[in-house]
């Protein structure tokens, strides 16, 4: 498979993870999320697959909207790297937030690609 395959494959998964934090589907998350997961959110903390997948299983992460601007990606042999400018707004620990950020996510493909590892931060 070439790298637009693969770039279109990539492309194809984000937004699935999209639409799965929109929907609150932690299965779809937990299909996309590797298991060795390291994300550091806008608040500057580490979290894990198991957190993320834990907010959303709890309600303490919940997605009412989440619109793209922008996404942009690159895919190097079996890593790809998606780019994402957005307005979300949901509640998130709790709380109610609306906020426009951005997100690095760092993806390895395996037959599927899987998140390794993301940087959210405001745009």
């Amino acid at each position: 498979m070439g790298e637009d395959d693969l770039e279109a494959l990539l492309l194809v998964a984000e937004r699935r993870l999209q639409e799965a934090q929109r929907a609150g589907d932690v299965e779809e998350l937990d299909r996309l999320l590797d298991e060795r997961l390291i994300a550091v959110g806008p608040d500057g903390a580490r979290y894990s697959k198991e957190d993320d997948l834990e907010a959303y299983r709890s309600g303490t992460s919940v997605v009412t909207s989440l619109v793209e601007e922008e996404l942009g990606s690159l895919v190097v042999g079996s890593t790809g790297v998606t780019f994402l400018t957005g307005t979300v707004s949901g509640t998130f620990g709790g709380a109610p937030m609306s906020a426009r950020l951005r997100y690095t996510r760092t993806w390895a493909y395996d037959g599927g690609w899987r998140i390794v590892a993301a940087h959210i931060a405001p745009a």
